[in-house]
């Protein structure tokens, strides 16, 4: 306020020179009410640095026509334009005063952090033509004042905060084109007003919480080209009036409680390219008239009550994208159109009942990426056209009659990742083949009668996380490579026969996590002592077969194991030190030779003295001098050896002492240790704030030049505060840069630890932090879309290596934009590992709060328990940013609830708008498939959340621009694809 009142007299005087010494300038008497205006809205705003140095009278023409975001007449007499889009600005409209804007056509204040209602003075912009303040935190109603912006031609207020009833208002103006007001929490019914907005091209009110009926109004639109009105909860039957719309192009109305039938009108809507008309409560037939649709491209009918066939041209234009109806009463054959339909890329036609053979019913697809037919009752074989299917990720035909061999040519399908023929009636082996298919992440093919060994090819499935194998005739012994999957968390090849041991290899398979079924089998041997080593499992079973001997100690070790069954072998000896086996029933042991311990089994007896014991105590009289002995001598070298370093410790000492007075004690091994404290206090004038470049929670960062010219980063932390550094914080950093080497983690070159100096010694960064670069609009704008995907890369590729391919795994617990340094080729590079942790497998891992706010996962609020997925959360929130140009704020927690086809609407207005828009498909592809993979990362369930190392293999793979990030586990897979 006070700065306010000091502006004013010197605002006087400033205009008051300006008339005096430019009386010919007519332009600054009209603006001064608009320019003061501007300067008291700014001053209420909070994070308003941006306007700072732009918004002021000393700036270039001493008039606001020149202003950042200000745009004025042809005259310079008026402020027409205000566009303040994707600012960072925080606060309220309550100080921005309209009355001052009697020429503003073009308001644009999107993508900011502006609270509170939208006030009534709103309707003073009487030659307001376009208003855009979306993606905001607006609350409150709409004011029925917008009534009187007649000239408006485009609004949209999508992703507030905003309730109450859409105004009746609003069919008062008659100019209005475009308007979008989705993603907010608006009530009530749609007005039957909307119905006079004779010009309205684009409608979209989708996600709020609209009941009633549609109004039969809205057919009155003829002009009427996008009809979004999904994620309401409208009721009623869809108004004939709205299939006489016959320019609509897209219609979607998506989850809501539409009941009746499609009635033959909707063959009027020749335009439609999509139609979305899933998860609601229509039934009856499909009317034939929708075989006349030429231009369709997508087409969604699922969760319904619909029955009938499914129209047998429906791709009769050959346009045809994606169609899905699935969980309806569909019946006969598949449309035979879709044998030719070279166009498609998506066909989700499961949970019906259609029948038919389906040998020759599909053809080959080169853009075809999913295929779920399960759940009907098809017939035929699966014919070996499913290898002209290169783009092929997700093939599902389980639950139905197929019958014949798999086929070999299964083996072309080089993006496989999901494949689940299960329940059917398939016979022959599995194709050797299979093992070409680096990417699978899953296979079904239980419940079928496949014979012949298990390949051994299958080890090559480096990738895999779901083999099921069971209930078939397969034969042999189980192949040790599959030793090699070890990114496995559920592995079942129960009720088969299959032979031999229980390959040791299985231990290998540290992911598993769900189950190990190895039952009904024959089996045959002892039980490995490495599988103690699957730390992570929770379902063991290996009923069923012929193991002996006794039950391995080692098991005691797999804390996570919830359920056990050893039934039906032939063991013997005391139970595992384990819950899981201590307090199983009787009925996981029975069948076995004399088990004993736990609740269920009889107490194990103590160990008898016999000969046994007596020939061990002789054994133990001749062995235990010879160990005496061993252990002397390696007592003396060990004393020898502490001795010498003691000697070279000290020799170390003395010469610090000579060249530092003693100061200090570190180590730098990529300098002369001698020289390096003395040049890096003087480099840096005693650390002095001159050469700070940035500075964290627990100290600062200096730039230090050395006499070798050479330039590394200084990292001196605190000694006093509540930010002290904790010895512990100190050591994790060191342990943890000091054992990892990757091209995207910052190097550590030394250290230095004493209670009045300690300090961290890095290879310096020259660009500096992701934060720092993407809060600076001309930084940012040096960050092309090529570059944004390769920094989210570069961190993927750190992550996955710290977590899958360093020998325990590293949790760094703080990604942060601002713990992401950039080299001058704009490769990132992770930094600041004080909070790392090595998770030690044999510990719980639980860990007090650690991170920065807004990246920490949100299960660390209340389990506090460390896992590689708190880094792939905070990977997502960064992923985010970077295309996003800012933190994603808010938007994290509505991200993860939307399908793909909504996120590929939101998608454009998400992404940065400092810089163009992606330049061609390819590259828009690309950065849409890294923004579905980022919302995968943020999923609120850590479990659904991928691993680093499927995320860092997506994104480095040449076919990333064609990866539609579909989901890792079935329950993301169900919310991307619930269209």
């Amino acid at each position: 306020m006070a700065s306010t009142m000091r502006r004013e007299p010197l605002l006087q005087l400033l205009f008051f020179i300006l008339s005096i010494c430019s009386p010919k300038n007519t332009a600054a008497q009209p603006l001064k009410a608009e320019s003061e205006a501007l300067l008291k809205w700014r001053d209420s705003l909070q994070a308003a640095h941006v306007l700072n140095s732009s918004w002021s009278f000393l700036n270039s023409n001493y008039g606001p026509c020149h202003w950042d975001g200000i745009a004025c007449s042809g005259d310079n007499t008026s402020i027409v334009k205000i566009s303040l889009e994707n600012q960072h600005l925080q606060g309220t409209l309550d100080h921005f005063d309209f009355a001052a804007f009697p020429s503003l056509a073009y308001l644009d204040l999107r993508g900011n952090n502006f609270s509170g209602s939208i006030p009534n003075a709103i309707g003073n912009l009487s030659k307001l033509s376009f208003l855009d303040m979306s993606v905001n935190q607006f609350s409150g109603s709409l004011p029925e004042s917008i009534a009187n912006l007649k000239n408006l031609v485009s609004i949209n207020m999508s992703f507030n905060s905003l309730t109450g009833p859409l105004p009746t208002s609003i069919g008062q103006l008659p100019s209005l084109v475009n308007l979008t007001i989705s993603d907010n929490l608006l009530t009530g019914a749609i007005p039957q007003t909307i119905g006079e907005l004779k010009n309205l091209n684009f409608l979209d009110l989708d996600t709020n919480s609209l009941t009633g009926s549609i109004p039969a109004q809205i057919g009155n639109l003829s002009n009427l080209q996008l009809l979004f009105l999904e994620y309401n909860f409208l009721s009623g039957t869809i108004p004939p009036e709205l299939w006489k719309l016959s320019k609509l192009t897209q219609l979607d109305l998506t989850s809501n409680f539409l009941p009746g039938t499609i009635p033959p009108s909707i063959g009027n809507m020749s335009n439609l390219y999509y139609l979305a008309l899933n998860n609601n409560s229509l039934s009856g037939s499909l009317p034939p008239q929708m075989n006349n649709f030429t231009s369709l491209g997508f087409l969604y009918l699922s969760q319904n009550n619909l029955s009938g066939s499914l129209p047998s041209d429906i791709c009769k234009g050959g346009k045809l994208i994606q169609f899905a109806a699935f969980n309806n009463h569909f019946t006969g054959p598949i449309p035979k159109s879709l044998r030719n339909c070279t166009s498609l890329s998506r066909l989700r036609l499961h949970g019906n009942q259609l029948n038919g053979s389906i040998s020759e019913a599909f053809g080959s697809y080169p853009n075809l990426s999913y295929i779920d037919m399960s759940n009907n009752r098809l017939t035929g074989a699966l014919s070996q056209n499913w290898g002209g299917c290169p783009r092929l990720e997700h093939l599902d035909f389980s639950n139905n009659h197929l019958t014949g061999k798999i086929p070999s040519s299964i083996s072309q399908m080089a993006q496989l990742m999901e494949i689940n023929i299960s329940a059917n009636y398939l016979t022959g082996e599995v194709p050797r083949g299979i093992g070409e298919l680096s990417f699978l992440l899953k296979m079904d093919l239980s419940n079928n009668q496949i014979s012949g060994g298990i390949p051994f090819e299958i080890g090559r499935l480096t990738k895999l996380q779901e083999l099921d194998l069971s209930s078939n005739n397969l034969q042999g012994p189980i192949p040790e490579e599959l030793g090699n999957c070890d990114e496995l968390i559920l592995l079942k090849v129960s009720n088969n026969s299959l032979s031999g041991t229980i390959p040791f290899q299985i231990g290998n398979l540290a992911q598993l996590q769900i189950l190990l079924d190895l039952s009904n089998n024959m089996l045959m041997g002892s039980i490995p002592a490495q599988l103690g080593k699957l730390n992570y499992l929770e379902r063991l079973n290996l009923s069923h077969n012929k193991l002996v001997g006794t039950i391995p100690s080692s098991l005691a070790g797999m804390l996570s194991l919830t359920s056990v069954d050893l039934s039906f072998n032939n063991l013997t000896g005391p139970l595992p030190n384990n819950p899981a086996f201590l307090n199983a029933s009787a009925e996981s042991f029975i069948g076995n030779l004399d088990l004993c311990g736990g609740l269920a089994l009889q107490p194990c007896k103590p160990p008898s003295v016999g000969k046994s014991h007596m020939k061990s105590q002789k054994f133990l009289s001749i062995i235990i001098p010879v160990v005496a002995v061993l252990i002397l001598i390696f007592l003396l070298i060990g004393i020898y050896k502490v001795w010498q370093k003691a000697m070279q410790r000290h020799d170390k000492r003395s010469i610090l002492a000579e060249t530092n007075h003693g100061k200090d004690l570190f180590s730098i091994w990529n300098y002369d240790g001698k020289l390096a404290y003395e040049d890096i206090v003087s480099a840096t004038e005693n650390f002095s704030d001159e050469y700070v470049i940035g500075r964290g929670a627990h100290g600062s960062v200096y730039r230090v030049e050395l006499p070798t010219d050479q330039i590394v980063a200084v990292k001196k932390f605190n000694r006093t505060g509540s930010d002290v550094l904790t010895d512990m914080d100190f050591r994790n950093e060191i342990k943890a840069l000091t054992e990892v080497r990757h091209r995207n983690i910052v190097k550590l070159y030394g250290f230095c630890k004493h209670p009045q100096c300690s300090f961290l010694v890095y290879e310096y960064i020259e660009r500096g932090s992701l934060a720092s670069i993407l809060s600076s609009n001309k930084e940012a704008e040096s960050l092309d879309w090529a570059k944004r995907v390769n920094i989210i890369t570069g961190v993927a590729d750190a992550l996955s290596y710290m977590h899958h391919d360093h020998s325990v795994p590293v949790i760094h617990r703080d990604i942060s934009s601002k713990n992401i340094l950039l080299y001058p080729d704009f490769s990132a590079c992770i930094s600041d590992f004080g909070t790392a942790r090595l998770l030690n497998p044999d510990s719980s891992n639980w860990t007090g709060l650690a991170g920065t706010h807004g990246y920490m996962a949100p299960e660390l609020a209340y389990t506090m328990r460390v896992t590689e997925k708190c880094d792939v959360y905070s990977f997502g929130v960064v992923a985010l940013e970077i295309l996003m140009g800012r933190h994603p704020g808010e938007l994290l927690s509505s991200l993860v609830i939307l399908t793909r086809q909504e996120l590929d609407v939101k998608l454009r207005d998400m992404l940065d708008q400092r810089i163009a828009a992606p330049g061609d498909q390819q590259e828009a592809e690309m950065v849409a498939a890294v923004a579905k993979l980022a919302v995968m990362c943020i999923d609120m369930k850590p479990e659904s959340r991928p691993t680093m190392r499927s995320v860092s293999l997506h994104l480095s793979s040449p076919s990333r621009k064609h990866y539609l990030f579909k989901a890792l586990q079935e329950n993301h897979s169900n919310r991307y694809d619930a269209s």
